[in-house]
């Protein structure tokens, strides 16, 4: 199979990348591509770049309209419904290839939080057996974004300048991305060794618009460090661990983006490992709704550091933003076992914090992060 001959070049690049790099596709494995239409370049440049390597890929379609419809038509009992295809989906293929292509990021912004809350829950079985089979290694799997106007739109670009900057923040730009992402994976991996086996870390940060400041202590004493080079996410660039214990209070700089919810001005205070206050500036009903959707929504399942300093760009879209260099990102909801976290949700919500103009970041009382870099030139940094 050929490309469309109209798909841009680069994304016979960005599969190549998934294939052979992200999820290292083998002789015999069953590959899904589960993708909106829309996206349908890249679906052929994956199912192409799967097969050259001996995979047996098929495509599992996703549909905006059919969600809206559900959410529409639908009872609260069959908005909740785990499909047991999507289960099955879960226990058999070797690789996942998660492609987002949304045609309108604020689909759900009119619908009723609660409703949303229960498409989350329907997520929560599949999404648990998903993060089990990772952390087993018996599933290899990446998400990536697909360009489109709706996402250009969001990050105030047109559609051909969103396209240059999801292509660059990937390093598809470069002549060989493969080795780029193995230079990364390895300034990352000294970060991952040096916190690992450490007891705390402590994110702080001054105030702004109003706010008090961020002062946020995170107990890993228990955590493995996971170092993201690609192979997951794509574009990537962050380490995370499973937290313990959580407590202070954090304020988040850039919008929390969720299910095409902007929530603004989020203020999280932590006590004893859960949100015990929670507020916004614009989206409050929601951010509460989607905190009290299930027992493990209120608990912090991962902390993490952005290192990827190709973007430097808000970009209301959270596979981006989490890799930002210089910032940190907090999830509340499911954790990821293979980091030591064994907290489950059918959410889980990335939200960052600016730490670029004054922010600092110590680990057992040793300082090793300020204003957004790390303070050993060995570690990741601007290039």
């Amino acid at each position: 199979m050929t490309a469309s001959p109209c798909a841009d070049p680069r994304l016979a690049r960005l599969a190549d990348v998934l294939v052979r790099y992200s999820t290292s596709v083998k002789k015999g494995d069953i590959v899904g591509i589960q993708a909106e239409p829309a996206a349908m370049p890249l679906v052929e440049a994956l199912y192409a770049a799967a097969t050259r390597a001996g995979g047996h890929a098929f495509w599992s379609p996703r549909s905006e309209s059919l969600t809206e419809l559900l959410l529409t038509e639908g009872t609260d009992e069959q908005v909740a419904w785990a499909s047991p295809i999507a289960q099955h989906y879960c226990e058999t293929v070797d690789v996942s290839l998660g492609v987002w292509a949304e045609q309108n990021t604020r689909m759900l912004s009119r619908f009723d939080p609660a409703r949303a809350a229960l498409l989350q829950q329907a997520r929560k079985p599949f999404l648990k057996r998903f993060l089990q089979r990772a952390a087993e290694g018996s599933l290899r799997w990446c998400g990536t974004q697909y360009p489109t106007q709706a996402a250009a739109q969001d990050a105030e670009r047109s559609l051909r300048q969103y396209q240059d900057f999801v292509f660059r923040a990937g390093l598809l730009h470069l002549d060989d991305p493969v080795a780029a992402w193995q230079r990364i994976h390895e300034r990352q991996q000294r970060v991952c060794d040096w916190l690992q086996g450490r007891k705390t870390l402590r994110f702080t940060a001054p105030a702004c618009d109003g706010h008090d400041g961020t002062d946020l202590t995170v107990d890993v004493s228990r955590a493995t460090w996971i170092n993201c080079a690609g192979k997951e996410n794509f574009p990537d660039g962050e380490v995370f661990a499973g937290p313990g214990g959580v407590d202070g209070r954090v304020n988040y700089t850039f919008p929390a983006v969720y299910n095409g919810r902007e929530v603004l001005g989020v203020r999280l205070v932590f006590k004893g490992g859960r949100v015990v206050e929670a507020s916004a500036t614009k989206g409050e009903d929601f951010l509460i709704k989607m905190l009290d959707q299930d027992a493990g929504a209120r608990t912090l399942g991962e902390i993490a550091i952005g290192t990827n300093y190709s973007i430097t760009e808000f970009s209301r879209n959270t596979l981006f933003d989490e890799k930002i260099g210089g910032t940190f990102h907090a999830a509340v909801g499911a954790g990821y076992p293979e980091s030591g976290s064994t907290n489950e949700s059918g959410l889980h919500w990335d939200m960052v914090c600016d730490l670029r103009s004054g922010g600092q970041i110590t680990s057992d009382g040793e300082v090793f992060h300020r204003d957004g870099r790390f303070l050993r030139p060995e570690w990741p940094g601007p290039q």
